[in-house]
């Protein structure tokens, strides 16, 4: 599944191609979305955001389009009126007079009003977004200290999209990485530093991976494996995904376990527990 950096890329994608263009034409698979069709072409969008693994198309009328990918869909932006080959099922489609963006697979569509987004059961349970640039270290520190959070397991905690949203299963090994963190403990038995650094890691490592594409590692290795000729898979991620390959940091052997039903992979050393 898509994770909050790739969903704010699909949307600065989408924002680019339509936002504030008039649309001529406007597709909806489901049939009890069909009657907003009508409803909504010619009008423009005035935004593309997202909430977390969720977007918000937003249009001058004050009605929005919620769209969340799950594990197959996919936003694909393409000259006007023009469609991929492909097997997957077009869901949505915007025109506008030069560009369309064309969500494929996805189920979960609404549309919605600003009442019902409020009140939506999904969007109103969010925690911060990592990825808006108004959540601050200091506010993810407070919820790792809350009571609702602060005795739960750091390996389903963050996955929990209610207590910070944005994160998924590459970026929690990630995050816990860079913060020295062991994986099996709670946020109740870390240190303030190690509280400190995982807040400050859920931001950094989410917005550096916003930034370039994917990539959670220091840059400064990155660059040098780069200039070595390594493929991008082997300077990726500090952990993740490299079970049994050397810790860049010290050398170890990374080691991969299953955790809140996912597997996560981490540095016995640097994250000693």
């Amino acid at each position: 599944m898509p994770e909050g950096p790739e969903i704010k890329q699909a949307a600065d994608k989408i924002a680019i191609a339509i936002v504030q263009q008039p649309l001529t034409g406007i597709f909806f698979a489901f049939e009890h979305l069909k009657p907003y069709e009508e409803l909504l072409v010619g009008h423009q969008v005035t935004s593309v955001k997202p909430r977390g693994k969720a977007l918000l198309t937003r249009f001058q009328n004050q009605i929005s389009i919620y769209s969340h990918n799950q594990l197959y869909g996919k936003w694909v932006i393409r000259a006007a009126h023009s469609y991929p080959t492909t097997n997957r099922q077009l869901r949505l489609a915007m025109h506008t007079p030069k560009k369309s963006a064309l969500l494929y697979s996805a189920s979960d569509i609404e549309v919605l009003s600003d009442e019902q987004i409020a009140t939506h059961p999904f969007l109103s349970r969010l925690g911060p977004d990592v990825l808006d640039e108004t959540t601050t270290v200091e506010q993810v520190q407070e919820r790792l200290l809350d009571k609702r959070f602060a005795r739960r397991g750091l390996a389903g905690l963050l996955l929990d999209q209610q207590f910070l949203c944005g994160l998924g299963n590459y970026l929690r090994s990630e995050v816990l990485f860079v913060a020295g963190v062991h994986p099996t403990l709670r946020p109740v038995d870390c240190t303030f530093e190690q509280l400190a650094k995982l807040a400050m890691g859920a931001i950094a490592v989410s917005r550096q991976s916003y930034q370039t594409h994917g990539i959670t590692n220091d840059l400064d290795i990155v660059a040098t494996l780069k200039q070595q000729g390594c493929p991008r898979r082997a300077y990726r991620h500090f952990a993740f995904n490299r079970e049994g390959q050397p810790c860049f940091i010290c050398g170890t052997e990374i080691l991969k376990v299953t955790l809140a039903g996912r597997r996560l992979y981490y540095c016995p050393t640097c994250q000693f527990q």
